[in-house]
C-alpha cells in the first residue's frame, strides 16, 4: 500500500479478512511441522525462534487490538509504539502452546471488531509517531502483511527442515 506499511510487500492479493482469519491455523501448522525441539531453536543466528515468533504475534495482537479500538473511540488518536525486542525479553517464561492459544483467541476477538467496523470506518485516522498518519483500514492491512512476513519466515524454516531430513 505505502511506506506507512512496511509489510505491504508481503500481501499476496488475497482479501485481508482471509489472511487474518487463516493466520492462526497457519501459525499452528508451521509450529507443529517444526516440532518442539526445532520450535525453540533460532531460525538463524541472531534471529528469533519459531516459539518466540509465536509469542511476538500474540503480543502484537494485543497491541493491534488496542490501536484499532482507540482509533475507533478517539478522534485523531496517536498510537503508542513499542519496542518488540524489549517485549521479547519476557518470552522465556511463556510456552509456544500458550502463545498459539492466545494469538488465536485475540485474533478472533479482533476479527469481530474489524468485521463490524469495516468498511464504514476504513478511513478513520490515527497517527503513528514513526509512520505518520494511518487509517483504520491501513492498520488492518498492516496486520495482514505482518502475519505474512512472519509466516513466510516459518515456512522457510519448515522447508529447510524438509531438505535436511
Amino acid at each position: 500500500m505505502s511506506e506507512r506499511n512496511p509489510y505491504a510487500k508481503f500481501l499476496d492479493g488475497r482479501p485481508l479478512e482471509v489472511i487474518l482469519s487463516t493466520s492462526a491455523s497457519a501459525l499452528t501448522q508451521a509450529i507443529k511441522s517444526l516440532g518442539p525441539e526445532r520450535a525453540s531453536e533460532p531460525i538463524a543466528p541472531g534471529k528469533w525462534s519459531p516459539a518466540q515468533i509465536a509469542c511476538h504475534l500474540a503480543d502484537c495482537e494485543v497491541a493491534f487490538g488496542f490501536r484499532l479500538r482507540q482509533t475507533l473511540a478517539e478522534d485523531n488518536h496517536t498510537v503508542q509504539p513499542f519496542d518488540q525486542d524489549k517485549w521479547a525479553q519476557n518470552y522465556a517464561g511463556m510456552t509456544v502452546a500458550q502463545a498459539l492459544v492466545t494469538f488465536a483467541a485475540l485474533r478472533n476477538w479482533n476479527l469481530q471488531l474489524i468485521r463490524t467496523a469495516l468498511p464504514g470506518n476504513a478511513d478513520r485516522k490515527a497517527t503513528h509517531p514513526e509512520r505518520g498518519e494511518q487509517t483504520f483500514g491501513g492498520m488492518v492491512e498492516l496486520m495482514a502483511g505482518h502475519d505474512l512476513n512472519h509466516l513466510s519466515q516459518l515456512q522457510k524454516a519448515v522447508s529447510q527442515l524438509s531438505k535436511e531430513e
